[in-house]
């Protein structure tokens, strides 16, 4: 299964590393799912990352983040998007994670913006919060056993 996981989920997964985004981090690190992304998304991820007002919060030691970002680098499906989308009008940088899914053939979308979970599906691209992919895990899981 291969899903996109917006930046606003990776940095959350950095700031609090036993929330529902952390957990989804060590889920892909386990291997249970692939992730895509794009040079815009990773471009925005490392700018992100980069605030001040992030840097004071972030839940990791200084060689765990660098190893997340070096992991989410070779492990990374990275696709340049085929399109430009229009989708979300409100805030069009939202467009990148849509043209990121879309071209990676994502099932997912795993994100905590509201513009992109008002839309709750892109061209059968499912759109979840981080809670909401959990129990999708959970119950693809305990239908396996």
């Amino acid at each position: 299964m291969l899903i996109v996981l917006d930046t606003n989920v990776i940095i959350s997964a950095v700031l609090s590393p036993n929330g529902n985004s952390a957990r989804i981090v060590r889920r892909w690190e386990a291997g249970e799912f692939e992730i895509a992304s794009s040079p815009t998304l990773l471009k925005e991820l490392e700018k992100a990352l980069a605030y001040d007002r992030v840097k004071k919060h972030i839940g990791l030691t200084t060689k765990d983040l660098e190893g997340l970002l070096k992991n989410l680098q070779l492990s990374t499906t990275f696709v340049e998007p085929e399109e430009f989308l229009d989708v979300i009008n409100e805030d069009p940088d939202d467009n990148h994670v849509i043209e990121c899914a879309a071209t990676a053939k994502a099932s997912f979308i795993v994100t905590g913006d509201d513009h992109l979970l008002e839309l709750k599906e892109y061209q059968g691209i499912v759109i979840l919060t981080p809670a909401q992919f959990l129990t999708f895990l959970e119950l693809g899981k305990k239908k396996n056993e």
